[in-house]
């Protein structure tokens, strides 16, 4: 049971990188969901990262929306709601997608100056 949990573990963390999560920050975003409230000391010693290190990440998964933090000090951070994390993710696929199509133009001019430029070089 403990090596299905494993691999379902690291399942989840490669797919929250394939959506764009680095490996660190999906490592600790899962930990948080799977233990719950945690300081981030205690976060550091479970996962063997150095304070600097975990105060980085713990910093973008908050600006991201994938965890929450108290008020309390010393503070504790919790995982979002999977489901939460999920529709974020998609939400800024979605706005990436978007950005793409809006400038596509321009970048296709972009694109013709520099290879007009390089075949006359030719």
């Amino acid at each position: 049971m403990k090596d299905a949990k494993r691999l379902s573990k690291e399942f989840i963390q490669r797919i929250l990188v394939n959506l764009g999560f680095n490996p660190k920050d999906a490592q600790v975003y899962v930990f948080l969901a799977n233990e719950g409230p945690k300081k981030a000391k205690d976060i550091a010693e479970a996962l063997s990262l150095y304070s600097s290190q975990i105060y980085r990440i713990l910093k973008r998964l908050q600006i991201n929306g994938a965890i929450d933090v108290t008020s309390e000090h010393p503070a504790r951070f919790s995982a979002v709601i999977f489901e939460k994390v999920l529709d974020l993710l998609v939400e800024a696929r979605r706005e990436q997608y978007r950005a793409l199509l809006a400038s596509r133009e321009e970048l296709l001019s972009a694109w013709r100056s520099i290879t007009e430029k390089d075949e006359e070089k030719s």
